[in-house]
């Protein structure tokens, strides 16, 4: 399943993807007109309250029984009728992994020695088709990183790693917005990936059951059409499960919270010399089994 979050006619909703079409479940109304009890208002609520077989069972059935109505096309939702939000915003942890693909690590001349973690505000979280502010007044070095991000499922603490994934929800597309001249100054990540806007996020989290081999999928960075990055998740030098087991032996995960696993080769930063995003500049990734997540730099 992919699910999403959205705002239509000026109400917050989150929904399912249609099969074979470019549009949603409205979950809520969904829920509301099948008399469902205690039904989540957000994406978030359902990671919280239920189990990852137990939510997906509630949606198959529930979906089912509306398909059945006369108005159940009422339920659905275009696309080009919705504004995407950020499909989830974690109450706890925005967490990102730095130097996890040897190339890009090299183009920035940084060692892949141990693991670099950092956070993210969840406050910069932004979703498909958002435009992201260009901070001029702050920095004049916005760059990109195409990543692969992990959800979270149930909270977990010290995971074994033979775990680990049963703590994994579904999975998502990053787009690691880092202001580079503020990171090289503060000598630390957090403000420099914290800008207002700094995290798109979306268009969807894919169930991990229909993302069965997300350490092997091609991500593909696009600026203005061109071909930016051009990696697969193989290369990841820890993976998920390895992710997971470390970053939970000091940090207690929860669900909705999201692990951004690093990027790959050819960020604008270590281009010869640097290339930077500007007004105006249209940002693609898309990772396999997921989707595209696309955002414009604006003002």
């Amino acid at each position: 399943m992919k699910f999403l979050s959205f705002e239509y006619k000026g109400k917050q909703s989150f929904g399912v993807k249609v099969k074979r079409e470019d549009a949603a479940w409205d979950l809520v109304r969904v829920f509301k007109a099948t008399n469902t009890a205690n039904y989540p208002k957000t994406l978030l609520e359902a990671l919280q309250q239920n189990n990852t077989l137990d939510f997906q069972e509630l949606v198959r059935k529930t979906i089912a029984q509306i398909e059945q109505e006369k108005d159940a096309e009422d339920y659905k939702v275009a696309y080009t009728d919705m504004t995407f939000l950020p499909p989830v915003v974690p109450t706890n942890n925005v967490i990102a992994i730095g130097r996890n693909y040897s190339d890009h690590a090299k183009e920035m001349n940084n060692n892949v020695d141990e693991l670099y973690v950092f956070t993210k505000a969840p406050s910069s979280l932004i979703g498909d088709g958002a435009f992201v502010p260009s901070h001029s007044d702050v920095t004049e070095a916005l760059d990109y990183e195409g990543e692969l991000g992990v959800v979270i499922g149930k909270y977990g603490h010290k995971i074994p790693k033979a775990l680990a994934l049963d703590y994994v929800y579904g999975y998502t597309i990053i787009n690691d917005i880092t202001a580079r001249d503020l990171q090289q100054a503060h000598a630390q990540a957090f403000l420099s990936k914290s800008l207002l806007g700094a995290c798109p996020m979306g268009p969807y989290i894919v169930t991990k059951d229909e993302l069965p081999t997300p350490e092997n999928a091609n991500i593909v960075t696009k600026v203005n059409g061109e071909i930016r990055q051009d990696g697969n998740t193989e290369d990841m030098v820890k993976k998920i499960d390895d992710l997971i087991a470390e970053i939970s032996q000091y940090v207690a995960l929860h669900p909705g919270d999201i692990i951004a696993t690093g990027t790959p080769s050819g960020v604008g930063a270590g281009m010869n010399p640097p290339v930077y995003l500007k007004r105006g500049d249209e940002i693609k990734v898309t990772i396999d089994g997921i989707g595209t997540l696309q955002n414009t730099i604006g003002e």
